[in-house]
């Protein structure tokens, strides 16, 4: 990370909130850049049963345990609950990490004569040690930076963002999201999520207003709802063999090698071909009744 940290100031008007569980392994690498950033980092841990909460309190956060249900519900517990010391809110998750570039870019915005309410930021994923470079999801856009008061977690299972409810911009700039878990972790957990999104597409989705509207001309994140919403309409089944076409050969994936073929083949092949089949299953079981 950056060696010269007199070239980042601390407490720049910004507290920092973390969702952590059993994080203890990773949590330092979290940790690093944001304590280049402020000297607030507040962390919401879900009753870990390793040391999370100890290493996060040696490193001079504020850590409240609170019980998890989902991660809206818990995102947005923290914005209503927390004592930030600050006036902006940035938003991460125990297993991102900033990078260089996204420190120095936060750092240098003027946050008490911001234009904006709210900044979106991209995140790139590490599987197996690397960062991927192709694939249609290699990099992704997150509303996670914003002014107290205009920003919250919309109320999905799966696949939440933050929705701003004032004017944004964009940093173009990255976090890490490290995928450290090993495959058997990784596909556990993704089955777990599956369950959620299945649920979700069946329910026609959140119930609140407050959530990412779909539109093919909007923010990069605006835009990725709508390509979503049109993967809906398209036939069980053949969309998780088209959208794995998609993105491992038209969007490249196969350039990162091994890594691409094993991210993508099970991410956006296996993976949305699992949500179908739980979603066929679902339907079966409701015409039966």
């Amino acid at each position: 990370m950056i060696s010269d940290k007199s070239a980042v100031l601390p407490a720049r008007g910004i507290s920092v909130v973390i969702l952590a569980f059993n994080s203890a392994a990773t949590i330092a690498r979290t940790l690093a850049p944001l304590r280049l950033l402020t000297d607030d980092i507040h962390v919401v841990d879900s009753f870990s049963k390793d040391d999370t909460v100890e290493v996060c309190r040696g490193l001079g956060c504020n850590v409240v345990e609170h019980a998890f249900t989902n991660y809206a519900a818990q995102r947005n517990w923290a914005i209503d609950n927390l004592p930030l010391k600050y006036g902006w809110q940035l938003h991460v998750d125990a297993d991102e990490e900033l990078t260089d570039e996204l420190v120095r870019a936060i750092a240098a915005i003027d946050l008490t004569q911001s234009p904006a309410d709210g900044y979106i930021v991209g995140r790139k994923i590490v599987f197996w040690g690397r960062v991927l470079r192709y694939g249609a999801i290699a990099t992704t856009w997150h509303y996670r930076l914003f002014r107290t008061g205009f920003g919250r977690c919309e109320d999905r299972l799966y696949d939440q963002h933050f929705v701003g409810s004032g004017t944004s911009k964009r940093i173009n700039a990255s976090m890490l999201d490290h995928q450290d878990q090993t495959i058997s972790e990784w596909t556990t957990r993704h089955n777990r999520w599956s369950d959620m999104e299945a649920t979700e597409v069946m329910r026609g989705g959140p119930a609140s207003d407050q959530v990412v509207k779909p539109d093919a001309t909007g923010s990069a994140i605006e835009r990725k709802r709508h390509a979503k919403k049109r993967y809906y309409e398209l036939p069980l089944f053949w969309r998780a063999i088209a959208y794995f076409l998609y993105s491992y050969v038209i969007k490249l994936g196969f350039l990162d090698g091994t890594r691409g073929l094993v991210f993508y083949g099970l991410q956006s092949g296996w993976f949305r071909f699992l949500v179908d089949v739980k979603i066929y299953e679902a339907q079966k079981i409701l015409d039966r009744k």
